[in-house]
């Protein structure tokens, strides 16, 4: 399916995960966990995570679904989350030990080059899978992570154009500021928005009889039961709304905010939060006997 693009930002090139994303992450983690909770929840759904399996959690974040499959693979299975962020896996690790789930280890990595001591019958990614600089090489040496005919589960984001909670927030700063456009296929959130080319990453790197369906739902911006106010300050902070305003000034960027805020409030359910629409492919695929 070929999606026809919109000029809208999406992550940059060359993003600093292994540093600054890393670190803004973490500082807004209970917000950004409680915005894609429903999205981690119809993942593991799809992928049905099984008692005994051993599981790979790539780019693994702060933690928290490879802490959801630790109890669902039980004490005979176990989970190994994997991310660039030394800060998100020092988090991961507290999270884990607070917990007490000891099935469940964390691992400071490049996924690109990650080589376990053993493989893995399931490998899960919430939204870890979509920055690879080369992606086919890195699906590739991910594909020898998994045992023969092991299973990989991805959510990723769909099309900016389905995606309201980026675009209306891209079109108040479109107001303010020139946006840069977007580049295809580039590192970033949007990376694998077409299917088409997210199918053939996958088919070079060495998996088959891949399934994509879509999932679309509102999500809480800025987290579960937030309010307008606190949606904006968390876009200025943690989003990309944020990084665009780094290098304004201080009235430009108010006016931002005040703008961001008004948009936020014509989405507001009390006792809800922000709830804003988005869509995100979730995908299944195996790995090919012949690669290994």
């Amino acid at each position: 399916m070929q999606n026809t693009r919109i000029d809208l930002p999406t992550a940059p090139p060359g993003e600093d995960w292994a540093g600054e994303m890393g670190a803004r992450w973490l500082a807004g983690i209970d917000q950004f966990e409680s915005m894609i909770a429903p999205i981690g929840s119809a993942l593991l759904a799809k992928a049905a995570i099984g008692s005994g399996e051993r599981v790979l959690d790539l780019g693994c974040g702060g933690g928290a679904t490879s802490l959801e499959m630790g109890v669902l693979v039980g004490p005979t299975g176990s989970v190994t989350g994997i991310d660039i962020s030394p800060d998100l896996v020092g988090q991961a690790k507290k999270r884990a030990e607070a917990a007490n789930l000891r099935n469940v280890q964390f691992e400071y990595v490049d996924a690109a080059i990650y080589r376990p001591r053993a493989t893995f019958d399931r490998m899960v990614s919430r939204f870890g899978s979509m920055f690879f600089p080369h992606p086919v090489e890195a699906f590739r040496n991910l594909h020898g992570c998994l045992t023969s005919g092991g299973r990989i589960d991805l959510a990723v984001w769909g099309p900016p154009r389905d995606n309201p909670w980026m675009m209306e927030m891209m079109g108040v700063l479109r107001r303010h500021i020139e946006v840069p456009p977007a580049v295809p296929r580039a590192p970033g959130p949007f990376a694998f928005e077409d299917t088409d080319y997210l199918a053939s990453v996958l088919i070079e790197a060495g998996f088959t009889d891949i399934d994509i369906v879509s999932y679309e739902g509102l999500q809480p911006i800025g987290g579960a039961g937030g309010t307008p106010g606190s949606a904006m300050n968390f876009a200025m902070s943690s989003l990309a709304a944020g990084r665009l305003m780094e290098d304004q000034t201080e009235s430009l960027r108010l006016s931002v905010r005040d703008d961001l805020q008004t948009m936020f409030a014509r989405h507001y359910t009390e006792g809800r939060g922000v709830m804003m629409a988005g869509k995100v492919w979730l995908v299944t695929a195996f790995a090919s006997p012949s690669r290994h």
